[in-house]
């Protein structure tokens, strides 16, 4: 699986990109035919705490898996948008498995 991440409006560090790589390269244990992740981290100027948005696009064959997630960190937007992939992944690959049987 291919991992993508932009940053916009700020200068993302080593330390965050490997974070979001190794959280995001755990999702090929749920479903064998991840394509890519496109991973897009922004920050917004606003006087809100919860300023950081993480987008995620997943692409899978015959499907993209959206999700939008913003928090007061970028590591919380992360890790909560990956539990929801997961959660996600595994019913997509039911439905799969499901419509082979049939």
């Amino acid at each position: 699986m291919k991992v993508f991440t932009q940053s916009v409006n700020f200068n993302a560090d080593k330390d965050l990109l490997n974070f979001v790589k190794e959280k995001f390269l755990t999702l090929t244990k749920f479903h064998d035919k991840i394509i890519d992740a496109e991973i897009f981290l922004k920050v917004f100027n606003t006087s809100d705490k919860e300023n950081k948005r993480t987008e995620v696009k997943i692409n899978i064959p015959g499907r993209e898996l959206i999700i939008k997630r913003e928090a007061k960190t970028f590591e919380e937007g992360v890790n909560s948008a990956v539990d929801n992939l997961k959660r996600q992944l595994k019913r997509s690959k039911e439905k799969q498995r499901d419509s082979v049987i049939l």
